[in-house]
C-alpha cells in the first residue's frame, strides 16, 4: 500500500513540472505582444513579479499558480510520506487522490478561468482533504504499534 500512497504526490509532482512549463509560452507570447518594450528596461536582473501590470494579468497566472503548488502541497508531501512509512489506509490512498484532483482543478481553474469564489471552494475543499490526511498522520504515528512497523 505505500507505494499507493505515494503515487498521488508523484502525479502533483509531474503537475507542478507541467505548469512551470505552461508558464514559458505564455509569458513570453505576452511579452512578445507589447508595443513598448521600454516597459522591460532599466532593472537587471529582473524577477517573474517584475511582469506584474507590463504584460496582461491572464499570462501571470499560471506563474501564479505555480507559486501556490509550492505552498501548500509541501505539507501534503510530508503527510504522504508519514503515512506511507507508518502503513496507509485505502481511506488515506483516497484523500490523497481527492486532494490531488482537487488541486489539479484548482491549477486549471485559475490559469484559464481565475474567478475568485470557485477558486476559494476549490482550495478550501483541498485544505479540507489535507487537514483529514494530518489528522490520519497523527493518529498512525501517535497510536502506532511499534512492533508492526518496518525495520
Amino acid at each position: 500500500m505505500q507505494a499507493q500512497m505515494l503515487a498521488p504526490a508523484a502525479v502533483l509532482v509531474v503537475w507542478t513540472l507541467v505548469v512551470l512549463f505552461w508558464i514559458v509560452p505564455v509569458r513570453f507570447g505576452a511579452i512578445a505582444k507589447v508595443e513598448d518594450k521600454s516597459v522591460f528596461t532599466g532593472k537587471q536582473g529582473g524577477r517573474g513579479q517584475d511582469l506584474e501590470g507590463k504584460i496582461p494579468d491572464k499570462a501571470n497566472w499560471p506563474a501564479h499558480n505555480h507559486s501556490h503548488l509550492h505552498e501548500q502541497p509541501t505539507l501534503f508531501y510530508a503527510v504522504v510520506v508519514m503515512l506511507a512509512i507508518v502503513g496507509p489506509t485505502g481511506f488515506d490512498v483516497m484523500l490523497a487522490w481527492v486532494y490531488v484532483g482537487l488541486r489539479i482543478i484548482h491549477s486549471l481553474w485559475q490559469i484559464l478561468v481565475n474567478r475568485l469564489p470557485v477558486r476559494f471552494a476549490l482550495f478550501l475543499l483541498s485544505t479540507f482533504a489535507l487537514v483529514a490526511l494530518a489528522i490520519r498522520a497523527v493518529m498512525a504515528t501517535v497510536f502506532a504499534d511499534a512492533s508492526t512497523l518496518p525495520a
